[in-house]
């Protein structure tokens, strides 16, 4: 059988209150509030915290292919994959494609992945991840919402068989966005509903149950994701479902987080699952997706290394003036400080294990953890005796640090840290996600993958610390 081996979900630590805009743009007010990306954070950063949170739970799997999908890509002619495959040390030898244009890429790769998987016989890695924006004043602005999600699948330790899967396809006028806008448009709501949405929905739960040979009623939860939430409900109605099977579509909590929304409802059910519970999953965006999964008696030992209810717990306010700053619809004075230079190719090659890896070295010698790596132990300064040390998933604790309010950044002031590794290993770190004034000496901090700047349109991606969540 093959299906999902393992999976990992990243929510961003900041939130953005709807009351928050309403205060300062007078429109009305959704309830709660929608997370949002911070400013060191784009799609390919928060895809590698979720595929790093996958693999820990699948350290034996080997694979052969890795899918991103998104609606937000760093970057418009590069292969963004790679940036995630390179941050989370996959092997070279993968086939690895990226997957955009619409919110139904994320179940569309989930359904390829499973196909490669098959046919491979080597485990796909599928990163979904979006950083949504909207324009001020907008619906969009205030139901979105950024975060990713990630599946291993395979045919080893499946914790839940796709059983059965249909797709549709249909040309229409939902939501679109041409190149180089930078928000998307959006049709009159009671088109999209009527003529598309939940006929589109219906059709594809129909047939994927006829497949599976199921009725609703055999259904331990179902999953149902449309940019519209009445379209849900309507389905819900017609097919006479229990409310208490819908999962949670964290319109209050998160937002619409579109291409990885699907996921994330998913992620979100999966530990509540018991061996031989069947779930149904559906998506619509320019036709729709739909697949049933079930439960494997694997998944009653199971545990995410970070559960999606845990990350929707742990957050930190953001205030709409800086939310605007971030994605830079505000423009305002940058600091005066020379711009930073457009990150060089050769140098980024050389050092890729180290740059995107975090990988130190270790001395062959004496033991010591190093980083950067070295060719000189500072120890016990044997020559050339060093080998590979990954530090990335190892905790840290903060020995000093110093606040810069002077330094280049959309977030000042900077927090710089000097960080003992567990282990051994010394290193100066930048930290995000804090508040500076709740930084202490002996915290305990855990690496994340960020970006650092932009220059010439070359996206500098290095590690920051950040406290543990």
């Amino acid at each position: 059988m093959t299906g999902i081996v393992s999976y990992g979900s990243y929510i961003p630590y900041r939130r953005l209150k709807r009351a928050a805009i309403s205060q300062v743009l007078g429109v009305a007010a959704s309830k709660g509030e929608r997370s949002v990306a911070s400013f060191d954070e784009d799609s390919a950063s928060m895809a590698v915290e979720a595929v790093r949170s996958a693999l820990k739970a699948a350290p034996a799997a080997t694979f052969g292919t890795l899918l991103f999908a998104t609606t937000t890509p760093p970057y418009g002619e590069k292969l963004n994959a790679a940036i995630v495959a390179a941050a989370t040390r996959m092997p070279r030898n993968l086939r690895a494609l990226d997957l955009t244009g619409s919110v139904r890429a994320g179940i569309s790769a989930i359904l390829q992945g499973v196909d490669a998987a098959a046919n491979s016989n080597l485990c796909a890695v599928v990163a979904i991840s979006d950083a949504r924006l909207g324009a001020p004043e907008g619906k969009a602005e205030q139901q979105n919402g950024d975060g990713a999600v990630a599946f291993v699948l395979g045919t080893e330790g499946v914790i839940a068989e796709i059983e059965a899967s249909a797709s549709l396809t249909r040309e229409f006028m939902d939501t679109w966005r041409a190149p180089g806008e930078r928000f998307a448009h959006s049709w009159e709501e009671r088109f999209t509903i009527t003529q598309a949405y939940s006929p589109l929905l219906g059709k594809a739960i129909q047939d994927v149950l006829a497949k599976a040979k199921l009725t609703p009623g055999d259904l331990a939860r179902v999953v149902i994701d449309s940019p519209n939430p009445r379209a849900v409900d309507e389905i819900a109605r017609s097919m006479k479902l229990d409310p208490a099977k819908l999962a949670d579509n964290f319109a209050v909590t998160i937002g619409q987080t579109g291409a990885a929304h699907a996921g994330l409802m998913l992620a979100g059910v999966m530990p509540t699952l018991k061996p031989g519970d069947r779930v149904l999953v559906a998506a619509v965006a320019d036709g729709a997706d739909a697949m049933v999964l079930r439960a494997t008696p694997a998944i009653a030992s199971f545990k995410p290394a970070k559960s999606v209810g845990r990350q929707i717990e742990s957050k930190g306010d953001v205030s709409y003036g800086n939310y605007l700053k971030w994605r830079e619809i505000l423009p305002t004075e940058p600091p005066r400080r020379p711009d930073p230079d457009r990150p060089a190719g050769p140098p980024m090659l050389r050092s890729q294990s180290w740059k995107f890896g975090f990988v130190g070295s270790k001395c062959t010698a004496c033991g010591t953890p190093q980083l950067p790596p070295q060719r000189v132990c500072v120890h016990c300064r044997a020559f050339d005796n060093m080998e590979p040390y990954e530090f990335a998933d190892r905790s840290a604790k903060i020995a000093t640090y110093a606040i810069d309010r002077l330094a280049y950044s959309l977030n000042p002031p900077t927090i710089n840290v000097v960080i003992d590794f567990e282990g051994g290993g010394r290193f100066l770190s930048e930290m995000t996600d804090c508040e500076p004034e709740k930084v202490a000496i002996g915290d305990e901090v855990e690496m994340t993958f960020r970006r650092l700047f932009t220059a010439d349109g070359v996206h500098n991606y290095f590690w920051k610390a950040r406290p543990k969540r």
